[in-house]
């Protein structure tokens, strides 16, 4: 955890209240996002967390650009909320440090993370390409 905090320049209060408050916020979220509603909160939750994750990560994930092209894909007026849902739930999993491997744990902490998105990537294929230009 010392490592971690050093390389992101944060104390370890710092980091257990995030995690605490990402804990509360993804316990009242719904994991299923099989209605309208469910995926607007879900949408909601992204906007509001993804550029906080984004700045803290910085540039140390070979797989930002995915990360980015997901999100303006989920911004897209054009594309039904039911294809995005999916794109919701990847960045959700993206954004909460509490998932599989924690985030945390140096070198391992988003191989989790990326193997989610790289699932997302092929499920949704070339329809993703004109995404990657907005990046």
């Amino acid at each position: 955890m010392e490592e971690f905090n050093k390389d992101h320049d944060i104390s370890e209060t710092e980091e257990h209240e995030y995690m605490e408050e990402a804990l509360n916020e993804l316990n009242e979220l719904s994991s299923d996002y099989d209605s309208h509603e469910k995926y607007e909160e879900g949408k909601e939750f992204v906007e509001e967390n993804f550029w906080a994750k984004l700045e803290r990560v910085g540039t140390k994930l070979s797989f930002i650009k995915d990360i980015k092209a997901l999100f303006n894909y989920m911004l897209n007026s054009d594309v039904p909320w039911y294809r995005k849902s999916i794109v919701v739930g990847a960045l959700i999993y993206f954004i909460s440090p509490i998932d599989s491997v924690p985030d945390f744990i140096p070198f391992a902490g988003y191989l989790d993370d990326l193997g989610v998105v790289t699932a997302v990537l092929k499920f949704l294929g070339k329809e993703l390409n004109a995404f990657y230009d907005e990046v």
